[in-house]
């Protein structure tokens, strides 16, 4: 692949890091529920996870009601919700308005696959919505990533056959998503974190279109 047809954004903790905001919106449910979250747990098994999923994972070996895994998303989305009002602009990973603007003016679509329900709220807060061509968030699809379904879904909003694509992820489930998808795939973190990706990038500041290139 010489230049794809789009490139498809994860946003927790690629174009910024709302990643730690997760984990504290968590480890407050857990310390509620008197129940352990390390962060190394958190990197390992809740990174690129969505809700249910996550939930499921803390409370492991405790046993809870339909009404009272409801009542504790809903929780957790609140704590996380009280962080990410605060966010501005400042919390864009540094060069990430620049590689945007350099990827749309190559004539490139640019798109987010993030699993997360809030991502609109984080990119109006961040005031990048107007960069995108297209937003699949955590209430496009049923079924979540390690499922290819969010960036297939992400892909079709900006009329790319997936194969046109590279993704860019900081989870592995998310890696894994964008080869079940067809696509290549850039992971952003420790190369150990990962399970097969085209290309491996420690962080994403002050990346260049030709940073994100798969041969």
């Amino acid at each position: 692949m010489s230049q794809p047809q789009a490139i498809i954004f994860d946003l927790d903790g690629v174009l910024t890091d709302t990643s730690e905001y997760h984990y504290q919106a968590w480890k407050h449910l857990a310390d509620d529920e008197g129940i352990s979250l390390t962060h190394e747990e958190n990197d390992e098994h809740l990174r690129g996870v969505g809700r249910r999923e996550s939930l499921m994972y803390i409370i492991r070996g405790h046993q809870y009601s339909e009404d009272q895994i409801q009542e504790m998303m809903e929780r957790k989305n609140r704590y996380y919700h009280a962080l990410i009002e605060r966010m501005t602009p400042k919390e864009i990973v540094p060069g990430g308005v620049a590689l945007l603007e350099e990827i749309k003016s190559a004539g490139i679509k640019v798109a987010i696959a993030s699993a997360s329900k809030n991502c609109r709220l984080v990119l109006d807060r961040l005031q990048l919505t107007s960069y995108f061509d297209g937003i699949a968030d955590g209430n496009c699809v049923v079924n979540g990533k390690p499922a290819p379904d969010i960036f297939v879904y992400a892909a079709g909003l900006v009329n790319v056959f997936t194969p046109n694509c590279i993704g860019v992820e900081d989870a592995d489930a998310g890696i894994q998503a964008i080869k079940a998808a067809g696509m290549k795939a850039v992971a952003i973190g420790p190369a150990s974190r990962f399970h097969g990706p085209d290309k491996v990038l420690p962080n994403m500041e002050n990346k260049h279109l030709k940073d994100l290139l798969v041969e």
